[in-house]
């Protein structure tokens, strides 16, 4: 087993999570096997409780684990399915290692942070590096690890020694290190200025670490004089310095990476002689070169909460950037703070709520993400209400679901007093209802998690048809409350379609109003297996309706090329590849069939 290491120095934010995942990317792109690990140094056993605010979106795997959002990027980059072991924090460490000195495991030693809490984070990378991510047998070549935070964070310290120690530990030629830093330019004289990383790389040095490669973010190519002075204070070769500068869309930045000779430094000095080839990035090529021509454009209005930092709703932008790309339409997201739909706002802060109330009318279509807490929720019913009663696309999500359910119940069904109980436990009417295995005491990892099957009931609704009229999908879920089974039967008769269930048809999981261009609900959670080469489906018909082409998306997935119903797709691309007599067609340049060329002529982005 190979192992990359890549850290960040200077400021945080710089984007490790996407230079780790390039950094695979292209070593992938060389016919390596590739698997990942991030290290969160914070004291949660998970980022499971966390505010969106204090450290972005929690990302959901298939086995449940709320973990970082970084994974998502690796996830989305590789292709890959990781597990809650891929993402370590401190808690987690101290944790196990605290149950076994309670178990008597270390026999009356005295438990220190060295050797003890530095040995069970190496065994850690070496036993979660073996899991096969990637649907083959056997484990992978080359394990990406990204430390989070900066260099000199006190809490990353058991972490940098582990890694000193860790790199002995598997010898000279299976350890890489690519030390991330900035390289500012200041406006007033115009100069790359090489002091920051200086100092970053000699704090590095002096915890034991030596950086092979220097990843520098800046906005412009490194100079070559620059190049090479921070060759000679840094000790790095130049041709080992990669410049990361800013680029039209972040599909651009495994490209940087190979046009930049990024991979043949890391295989040196992993010692990796016999590759294939050359890393082939054409469908890389191809979707980022696609984003920048796009012209015509799409405006979703995302009301949710959380609106304040982008990095709470990550995947759920994603998946609407690849879905969008996928029907040919450049993205705009228009910011709507829910709280600013409501009547409250009209009188506090009137002109709030003129802002928010015209980017929602003027919007193409409506996507409420998920949430919890009750701050806030009245708009989003309120936004719900606007979609249904002026046929503007919509889809809502966990939350938006719930609340989409909870204003057809006051609007339509006239039950003025209907709710959730997560807002109101005495709700009169409640349409929403804390789930069973749930735990109201205990926050932590006790939702409805993870990957769960989900049959379609309905099968000539929307849905069904985007996912390629498959009879059943598997996706993930993070959520305590749902639509109350036993006032399933009125909302049907009121008009309400529930075209998907779980097995036990007890549990909603899509809805439907047939008679609306596009009104959509998942309990699920479809952006987190969105990816650039297989978007959503669901995020497809909202871009698609948005635009004008979902009667043309819904045509193709009903025509001949698409896969008999009784293959499941787990959650693969709506519109599957191209088959002639029973054989997927081969496309050239090692391109897929897109959304609305059934005879392979586009690519997947």
């Amino acid at each position: 087993m190979k192992y990359v290491l890549v850290t960040g120095g200077v400021v945080s934010g710089l984007g490790k999570g996407v230079t780790a995942s390039s950094i695979g990317v292209v070593l992938k792109a060389c016919g390596l096997r590739i698997t990942s690990i991030k290290i969160d140094p914070y004291l949660n056993t998970d980022a499971g409780t966390m505010s969106p605010f204090e450290h972005g979106e929690v990302f959901v795997l298939d086995d449940g684990g709320e973990v970082d959002l970084d994974l998502g990027n690796y996830e989305r980059f590789l292709d890959i399915k990781l597990t809650r072991d891929n993402n370590i924090t401190t808690g987690k460490i101290y944790q196990s290692v605290i149950d076994k000195e309670r178990k008597g495991e270390y026999l009356g030693k005295t438990v220190q942070v060295v050797p003890h809490i530095t040995n069970a984070i190496q065994d850690w990378i070496e036993r979660v590096a073996m899991i096969p991510v990637d649907g083959k047998d056997g484990p992978a070549d080359v394990c990406v690890i990204e430390l989070g935070g900066t260099i000199g964070d006190i809490e990353s310290m058991p972490f940098i020694e582990a890694l000193g120690q860790f790199s002995y530990r598997v010898g000279p030629g299976n350890f890489c290190l690519v030390h991330v830093s900035l390289v500012p330019v200041l406006n007033v004289v115009g100069e790359q200025k090489t002091k920051p990383t200086q100092h970053s790389v000699r704090g590095l040095r002096g915890l034991g670490l030596t950086p092979n490669i220097l990843a520098c973010r800046s906005t412009k190519q490194l100079e070559e004089n620059v190049k090479e002075k921070l060759s000679q204070f840094c000790h790095v070769p130049a041709a080992n310095i990669v410049t990361l500068y800013d680029v039209s869309n972040i599909w651009r930045i495994p490209l940087l990476l190979q046009d930049q000779k990024a991979h043949e430094a890391i295989l040196k000095v992993l010692n990796i002689q016999s590759i294939p080839g050359e890393p082939k990035l054409d469908e890389w090529v191809a979707r980022a070169t696609m984003f920048d021509t796009l012209q015509d454009t799409v405006r979703i209005a995302m009301v949710g909460k959380y609106t304040g930092l982008s990095d709470s709703y990550l995947s759920v932008l994603k998946a609407l950037l690849h879905a969008s790309v996928d029907c040919r339409r450049k993205l705009v997201v228009d910011w709507v703070a829910s709280t600013d739909l409501e009547d409250s706002t009209k009188i506090e802060v009137p002109d709030a709520y003129k802002s928010a109330w015209s980017l929602l009318k003027g919007a193409d279509g409506i996507l409420v993400p998920g949430g919890f807490g009750d701050r806030g929720v009245q708009g989003k019913i309120l936004a719900a209400q606007y979609a249904r009663q002026n046929n503007v696309p919509y889809l809502g999500i966990c939350l938006g679901m719930q609340m989409a359910v909870v204003e057809y119940a006051r609007n339509v069904m006239n039950l003025s007093d209907a709710n959730s109980t997560e807002f109101d436990p005495n709700a009169k009417t409640p349409c929403v209802i804390f789930m069973p295995e749930g735990s109201k005491t205990h926050m932590g990892g006790t939702m409805r998690l993870g990957s769960r099957r989900t049959f379609f009931k309905v099968a000539d609704c929307k849905s069904a048809k985007l996912y390629g009229n498959v009879d059943y999908v598997d996706e993930r879920h993070r959520h305590r409350y749902e639509v109350n089974p036993d006032m399933v039967p009125e909302f049907e008769n009121a008009g309400l379609q529930f075209v998907g269930k779980d097995e036990s048809g007890k549990r909603m999981e899509i809805i439907e109003i047939p008679n609306h261009q596009y009104f959509v609900g998942a309990q699920f959670h479809p952006e987190f297996k969105s990816r650039p080469s297989k978007p959503s489906p669901l995020f497809v018909g909202l871009i698609a309706a948005s635009s004008g082409q979902l009667g043309k998306v819904l045509q193709d997935c009903l025509s001949d090329h698409v896969i008999p119903a009784k293959h499941q797709l787990n959650n693969g691309p709506y519109m599957p590849a191209v088959h002639q007599n029973g054989h997927a067609k081969k496309l050239p340049n090692g391109l897929s069939n897109g959304t609305y060329y059934p005879n392979g002529n586009g690519v997947h982005a």
